[in-house]
């Protein structure tokens, strides 16, 4: 298994990648330029969960009572959903890619 700049496996940096959503997924881009299975990772995880971000604040501020039952019955449970399934797979090595975001994320890879 490669290793990363940082000295880590590359599948426990991918797996970082997702930790704290697109805030470890953006980090890992400016501290792993070279490695692109972590790169790959990394920009899935700032597509993914950056766009759940942005979902997350307009169904809760824009969208005010309303957004609430958006936000908590379905953004919440599809992020940690994604949150464990992107962590577990890249942590098994793999280069999961979800339908549009890994598509992106392939592409700047």
């Amino acid at each position: 298994m490669n290793k990363t700049i940082g000295g880590l496996d590359e599948n426990v940096g991918g797996a970082l990648a997702y930790a704290f959503g697109w805030i470890t997924g953006a980090a890992f881009l400016l501290l792993e330029p070279t490695n692109n299975f972590v790169r790959f990772h990394a920009w899935q995880s700032v597509i993914v969960f950056g766009g759940l971000s942005i979902a997350w604040f307009i169904a809760l501020s824009l969208l005010f009572p309303l957004g609430w039952f958006i936000a908590f019955p379905i953004i919440l449970p599809l992020s940690a959903v994604l949150w464990l399934l992107l962590m577990y797979k890249a942590y098994r090595g793999e280069r999961y890619k979800l339908p549009v975001a890994g598509d992106m994320a392939e592409q700047r890879d």
